[in-house]
């Protein structure tokens, strides 16, 4: 922090390091939230959530997929959504979490009703699902209307529930069967929103950052910029402010009292930002993108500071600097499996020694029971084969992601690669 201040008093920029940044997980950030606990949630592509209590997180396990969507309105439990299509609540104590409902496609969203006890999802399978705990176990009701994925999910305090859709749509749910009305046509799809007690502030694809009225649908405000898509938004009551962030790696800081932009960011180098959260007090923003790290930044002070998130995978190399055998490898299998020996947090097992071994060995690391149970021995002819025929087809129900390579020389090169990448010394 005394070297902050010192480049700050210098006019300066001071690097994102030098304030907070919370490092563990084991691919990008896909989601945050912030606990009435003062603890942050994270969701990330390596299958987990973080619950952080200072620099070192409590990891919660359980999804079989990326986890995309995580809500602590009931802290200190966690609710969490992913690409395994599943709702997830995890109560502390608790020998494992409890499956709250499953959707038929990816769940993009989660949100509480003001008394905490509906729980609302959104999912690519078009549908809503609202669940409530009965007993030991939830029972959920379905909703649907929107022609497309369904977003995101949110209710205003008096409990009406709004959701929005890559259908282009904004829609409100009323009456006693729920039936939804669109509020607005933006025509591009809708990515995020926030929903308070007179006004919905909206991001869309196009680049689109509109608010309107919640009962009328009516414009208040407009701060579309030559940015696209808008993929997080974050609003702090209190402080009376909403961040912005895209894909072009931006924060942008809005004041609703005066509806009026404060401050612009530049938050990442290269890539998106994906996910935001104000700390409690709304004087810190933290947020994730590619890298495998969460950042923070005092608010006030955005304009000191450099870029924080990397963004630089390894998948985004220049194709010139690898053969084509790394080059497969890095886009095919690098942000979910690493190369050397010992433990690994990303999504899936490492593969240092891979030749030979049986599929479901390694030690750590949960497989499905596809896998664990699996006679496959990894060579050159059961890689060429998984990737031929793609994971889904060559061992149904397993965790890994649909991943082709169609080109038998493609295939070739990969083997040849990880024959040397992966050898035991």
């Amino acid at each position: 922090m005394r070297l902050f201040l010192a480049l700050l008093l210098m006019g300066l920029p001071a690097a994102a390091q030098d304030f907070t940044t919370l490092k563990g997980h084991g691919g990008p950030i896909m989601g945050l939230s912030m606990g009435v606990d003062g603890r942050l949630a994270s969701a990330s592509f390596d299958n987990s959530v973080g619950l952080w209590d200072g620099a070192r997180p409590q990891w919660i396990e359980g999804h079989e997929a990326a986890v995309v969507a995580v809500e602590t309105g009931l802290a200190p439990a966690v609710l969490s959504g992913g690409d395994d299509f599943r709702v997830l609540f995890w109560q502390p104590g608790a020998d494992a979490a409890v499956e709250v409902t499953r959707h038929q496609g990816k769940v993009a969203d989660l949100a509480l009703s003001p008394g905490g006890e509906v729980i609302a999802s959104a999912g690519w399978d078009g549908a809503i699902r609202l669940s409530r705990q009965t007993g030991d176990g939830y029972t959920s009701t379905e909703l649907t209307g929107h022609r497309s994925n369904v977003t995101d999910v949110g209710f205003a305090p008096d409990g009406t529930l709004y959701s929005a859709s890559s259908d282009g749509t904004l829609r409100v749910w009323e009456g006693a069967d729920l039936r939804p009305r669109i509020l607005v046509k933006h025509g591009f799809g809708i990515n995020e929103m926030v929903v308070t007690e007179g006004w919905i502030a909206y991001g869309a694809v196009d680049g689109g950052t509109r608010v309107v009225e919640r009962a009328t649908g009516r414009q208040i405000a407009d701060f579309t910029l030559d940015r696209r898509p808008i993929l997080a938004l974050a609003h702090h009551p209190e402080t009376q402010q909403i961040a912005v962030g895209d894909g072009h790696g931006y924060i942008m800081m809005i004041d609703t009292a005066r509806w009026a932009i404060t401050r612009d960011f530049r938050a990442a180098r290269h890539g998106p930002v994906w996910a935001l959260a104000f700390s409690p007090d709304g004087e810190t923003i933290y947020a994730g993108g590619l890298d495998d790290a969460i950042y923070a930044w005092p608010v006030a002070l955005l304009d000191a500071f450099e870029p924080g998130i990397d963004g630089e995978r390894s998948f985004l190399r220049d194709a010139a600097t690898m053969s084509n055998g790394e080059r497969q490898f890095m886009r095919k299998c690098s942000i979910c499996h690493a190369l050397e020996a010992g433990p690994s947090r990303k999504a899936g097992p490492t593969l240092h020694g891979v030749f030979g071994r049986r599929a479901g060995q390694v030690a750590g690391y949960s497989y499905s029971d596809t896998l664990t149970g699996s006679e496959i021995v990894w060579d050159g002819d059961t890689i060429n084969a998984l990737f031929d025929e793609g994971p889904d087809h060559y061992i149904p129900g397993s965790k890994m992601p649909m991943q082709v390579i169609a080109g038998a020389g493609d295939r070739a090169d990969l083997i040849a690669f990880l024959k040397q990448a992966t050898a035991e010394e």
